[in-house]
């Protein structure tokens, strides 16, 4: 659900590019409907290219993650991977499909007498019934069916009309299919240029980029993580962090700021400007540490992540500077900062190479510096 969904006077977009599942959608929607009194229905307008998450997706995700066993790559098991490969295979069944009842039955058919296969001769899983999925799915359909929109037009109409657009994109730059920690990544493009293949919205339209990272860094699931933390200090911005999954509720793994990757992510998604959270995370600590880069490995960090093992077993190159034992929580100006977190905000920005244009301090939506608005070209 785009995050723009709890305010009035905006229209949200699920753009072709989002695997959709129909059933998370659903129960959001509901759950939005009862706690908040949000008219969800009345401000979101769905893609009818996207592409739908289906029963066995979920069960061919789950089944392969228990049979690799140690060597899992720590999905969320809610059948991401699997809908993209059949999206890539054109053998995906796409939401404005199940306004056909008919056609949709067939490619259902076809694609279970597919995913079962593997299901039952390969992973020895048990396979997924044709008629409950089917009965499932256009049950929900029928609730989505009237939000299903031409989204591109939507989109160049705002445009036309001055409107301010914001693209909301997930998951972090390092997961991409294409610029990752490959195999432990996301089975989509998770950088920038996403935004513009996910909706149909040209690159020469884009005017900023927003890079978000926090003040440290974290990662779900397995993969390379060459600053984790594994002492008490790991522990402070675990729990001061409350790092937990947003999909699984497992414990992010958490380390230090690592600068040599963030560098990495903002070239590839020719990011403006940075907004920097949790910095009161730091809040407390002696020190801080920043890695510069790796042993052995020159600027060209990209390079290393194109060997997985080689990356995971590189030593951090730290820049070690004071930490701040007064509070950040709430401030409101870099000038309300303690003078050493500023001397990192200002470090980070160095080191990366681009400027950090949004601080937060805080959970709550106020807890926020804002430098330059995304939207404005002149600073605040």
């Amino acid at each position: 659900m785009p995050s723009g969904i709890l305010r009035e006077q905006v229209s949200c977009v699920i753009g072709n590019g989002v695997v959709l599942s129909l059933e998370a959608l659903i129960r959001e929607i509901s759950e939005l409907e009862e706690r908040s009194n949000i008219p969800v229905r009345e401000r979101l307008k769905i893609s009818g290219a996207c592409p739908l998450i289906l029963p066995s997706h979920i069960a061919l995700d789950q089944a392969r993650e228990k049979q690799k066993g140690d060597k899992k790559l720590g999905t969320t098991g809610r059948g991401i991977g699997p809908a993209y490969e059949d999206k890539v295979a054109r053998r995906g069944i796409r939401l404005a499909e199940t306004l056909n009842p008919k056609q949709f039955a067939e490619k259902l058919e076809e694609l279970l007498n597919h995913h079962n296969f593997w299901l039952k001769n390969y992973l020895k899983s048990e396979i997924v019934e044709f008629q409950k999925a089917h009965d499932e799915c256009l049950e929900l359909a029928e609730q989505v069916s009237p939000m299903i929109a031409d989204t591109i037009d939507i989109l160049h109409s705002h445009r036309k009309a001055g409107d301010n657009i914001l693209f909301e994109g997930a998951q972090g730059s390092l997961l991409d299919i294409d610029h990752g920690t490959y195999p432990f990544v996301t089975s989509s493009n998770t950088t920038a240029g996403a935004a513009v293949t996910g909706s149909g919205f040209g690159p020469l339209y884009l005017d900023y980029v927003l890079g978000i990272t926090k003040a440290y860094t974290t990662r779900v699931g397995s993969g390379p993580f060459p600053t984790e933390l594994f002492d008490e200090v790991g522990q402070h911005l675990s729990m001061v962090g409350a790092e937990k999954g947003a999909t699984t509720g497992r414990d992010r793994r958490c380390g230090w700021f690592d600068a040599a990757a963030v560098k990495l992510a903002m070239r590839i998604s020719s990011v403006s400007g940075i907004c920097l959270t949790k910095l009161d995370v730091l809040d407390g600590l002696e020190y801080v540490k920043v890695c510069t880069g790796y042993a052995g490995v020159g600027e060209n960090t990209s390079e290393s992540l194109m060997d997985v093992d080689r990356f995971e077993n590189l030593e951090p190159i730290y820049e070690k500077l004071p930490g701040w034992k007064e509070s950040t929580v709430g401030a409101k100006s870099m000038d309300d900062l303690p003078e050493n977190a500023r001397s990192y905000i200002r470090f980070i920005e160095e080191t990366v190479e681009v400027p950090v244009d949004i601080i937060s301090t805080g959970p709550d939506r106020e807890e926020t510096i804002i430098l330059r608005h995304p939207f404005s070209s002149h600073e605040l």
